[in-house]
């Protein structure tokens, strides 16, 4: 009987019968991977796994950021922009639209930027009307998230509105106005208003001789052009405006009119009501400089000799706010 290698210790002289590795030849060019007892292999993969699920969530910070996905936002997070662009919103229209949203869904996103001083919280560049709509129907707004800054907010929401022709003549000259007020440059209300120099300076020729109070009075009276609104403040600029807003506030039918009629009312009042003799201070030349100073009663006008110093007046135009906060800080006689 052949005595059994108890003891394991192999016997060169024996033959070796090796069994046959399974899976000896890879299958179409797959090479198997040696399975590692180690952890290192596990906690390599798992390493692995988070570095794309960082990258994934960096792709997904930048598309946010450069404006080239569209989430969907609670419109209770979302501000109006920090200047108006409109005098009041038509409530019929306003229904018809949050009607075609709740049957069709919200075609086209607002275009929001993160709130510069409230985290959390968005500001609109333009949808404002779509905003309203929505908060209608109780429901979350589809939206674009992208940094801008306050010259791109205002030329986007100036664009949009340009685009879909929504905003009357008025309207968009009291955006100019507010645009000046707070020392945007010519080039971005240019920009924002889609308008070449001669157009805006006719704007806010307007809006110097109108009286606010009166424009708001009026309302954006959407069918009224620029040559309308141009004879009604040459009228407005020497009559009583004080007497012309009671008189075309008090009347009887005034709640019933609409904005369109009621200019056309303030047209007829201004132009039969007896106009104030205007001033008769003559013009004052200042010496050695291409300025001349008109003074009625009420305003004071700047004349700048642009054929004698081409580029002055925008020159005293970019420090108006801080000679006049020189002259705030200028101690009483």
């Amino acid at each position: 009987m052949a005595r059994k290698n108890l003891i394991g210790i192999s016997d060169s002289s024996m033959p070796r019968h090796e069994t046959p590795a399974l899976n000896e030849r890879p299958i179409a060019g797959l090479v198997p991977q040696t399975r590692s007892s180690s952890p290192v292999g596990g906690i390599t993969k798992t390493l692995g796994s988070i570095t794309q699920k960082m990258e994934r969530a960096g792709d997904l910070e930048r598309q946010l950021a450069e404006g080239k996905m569209v989430i969907e936002i609670d419109p209770a997070l979302i501000d109006a922009s920090f200047i108006s662009d409109r005098m009041e919103m038509d409530g019929v229209e306003l229904a018809a639209l949050a009607s075609q949203i709740a049957e069709h869904g919200q075609q086209v996103p607002i275009l929001v930027r993160p709130h510069a001083t409230a985290k959390g919280r968005y500001q609109v560049a333009y949808g404002h009307r779509r905003l309203a709509a929505v908060k209608q129907l109780g429901i979350k707004i589809r939206a674009v998230v992208r940094e801008l800054s306050d010259e791109q907010l205002v030329v986007s929401q100036g664009q949009e509105n340009n685009a879909r022709a929504n905003l009357s003549y008025i309207e968009r000259c009291l955006f100019a106005r507010r645009l000046e007020e707070r020392d945007f440059s010519r080039a971005t209300i240019m920009a924002a208003l889609n308008v070449d120099k001669q157009a805006l300076s006719k704007m806010l020729i307007i809006m110097r001789q109108m009286s606010l109070a009166l424009v708001q009075l009026i309302g954006p009276a959407p069918d009224v052009g620029r040559r309308r609104w141009m004879e009604l403040a040459s009228h407005v600029e020497n009559a009583d405006v004080e007497a012309l807003i009671g008189a075309l506030s008090s009347a009887d039918d005034y709640q019933t009119l609409s904005s369109n009629d009621r200019f056309q009312r303030a047209l007829d009042l201004v132009t039969t009501q007896k106009q104030k003799p205007r001033a008769t201070t003559p013009d004052i030349q200042t010496s050695a400089l291409p300025v001349t100073i008109k003074k009625t009663a009420t305003r004071s006008t700047f004349v700048f000799d642009s054929k004698a110093e081409p580029g002055f007046d925008d020159f005293v135009h970019q420090r108006l706010a801080d000679l006049y906060a020189e002259f705030k800080g200028k101690p009483t006689a």
